[in-house]
């Protein structure tokens, strides 16, 4: 069945940026992770249509765009009990400790500098991935033992 080592566990993840080549580029970056399923938005809002439609299993993010910033995207995934789990890291140009200040205070998961790197990136998404599936798989199994009867115990 699953494994979670961060290759054999089907993973989607949701790639926004409002600049075409930035976004392709980190498609591409990330196309070839195994059992990898990639979707993309243009702007704040078009990413949080994609993440109800789609349920990512993590984010890329640009801050700076049109219509809402990474920073809001961020903060209203971050700020509902449907997406707060969902990983996101922002990729963005600003590199001010405020930013990072800032993108902390909304809850993002990490931070990547552009021009991005394409192995850290690859690293990053594996780590964050492996988590998320680990939590899911925790998550699942505390849901089971709440269903068995005697399972639970007595003691707090």
């Amino acid at each position: 069945m699953d494994t979670v080592d961060g290759a054999n566990v089907p993973s989607k993840i949701l790639v926004v940026d409002d600049n075409d080549q930035n976004r392709e580029l980190l498609e591409a970056y990330v196309q070839d992770l195994p059992q990898t399923t990639i979707v993309s938005a243009v702007d704040g809002s078009d990413a949080l249509e994609a993440v109800a439609r789609e349920r990512p299993d993590l984010i890329l993010l640009d801050i700076m765009m049109p219509k809402m910033s990474g920073f809001e995207v961020c903060r209203r995934l971050k700020s509902d009990p449907a997406t707060k789990d969902i990983p996101i890291v922002m990729v963005t140009a600003l590199n001010e400790i405020a930013d990072h200040e800032k993108g902390i205070e909304c809850g993002c998961d990490d931070f990547l500098s552009k021009p991005v790197n394409r192995m850290e990136l690859v690293k990053r998404i594996q780590s964050l991935l492996r988590i998320r599936h680990l939590k899911t798989q925790l998550d699942r199994t505390m849901a089971l033992i709440k269903t068995v009867p005697g399972a639970q115990s007595s003691e707090g």
